[in-house]
């Protein structure tokens, strides 16, 4: 599997280069600021693109902005972001462009077996959002409107958990599970069809609003 890093810290790129070597990944380019990722993915065409979002030269979003663009020009390029923040431009924006989108914390990953596995579930064409994405971008959203225990079962939804692993998860049964995301479904206006990515649709839905 063929990835392209983006991340301006010299040792945490080369960390994860290495980290990533470990699990089977050949890190195909790694760079250290957005122009250059957009220029690697172009060359190297990557299976995944995993990138910082705060990069030279201001520092700010330059990460998510060329996330985005790379989106507009290739919407299955598989994207994750890194980051230590919270970004709220864009976000919506990048998450909302489909499938094979991950928005991770990096002082969240504790488990490193765990954080390959959810990139390669974005590789695969899921979603993963970390559940402290969820939590601060939904508390600025004006519709939130869930539970406390609704909010729990959203983030975990939005880790790509099905309804088992929720349970186990929060000590709810499975009955309870569905019947918390139907009442989420129900408050975000997603009314009942076949489509199983309304899950993903409900956190999306949030999203838009920030």
């Amino acid at each position: 599997m063929r990835v392209v890093l983006a991340e301006d810290g010299v040792l945490l790129r080369e960390g994860l280069t290495g980290l990533l070597a470990r699990f089977g990944f050949e890190v195909v380019a790694a760079v250290g600021d957005a122009t250059a990722l957009e220029i690697a993915v172009v060359e190297h065409r990557p299976d995944l693109v995993l990138t910082d979002i705060r990069m030279p030269p201001t520092f700010t979003d330059e990460g998510l902005r060329a996330a985005l663009a790379l989106r507009r020009n290739d919407s299955g390029l598989p994207v994750v972001l890194l980051s230590q923040y919270v970004e709220h431009r864009h976000a919506a924006d990048l998450l909302d462009s489909g499938g094979h989108i991950g928005y991770l914390l990096k002082d969240r990953v504790a488990d490193v077996e765990e954080f390959v596995t959810k990139l390669r579930y974005v590789v695969d064409g899921g979603t993963v959002i970390d559940p402290e994405v969820v939590r601060k971008l939904v508390r600025r959203s004006p519709l939130a409107t869930l539970s406390g225990r609704e909010a729990e079962v959203l983030a975990l939804v939005a880790e790509g958990h099905s309804n088992a692993a929720i349970s186990r998860r929060l000590v709810l049964s499975e009955a309870g599970v569905g019947k918390h995301i139907g009442n989420i479904l129900a408050k975000l206006d997603l009314p009942p069809d076949d489509d199983t990515n309304r899950r993903v649709m409900a956190v999306l839905r949030y999203l838009r609003n920030v």
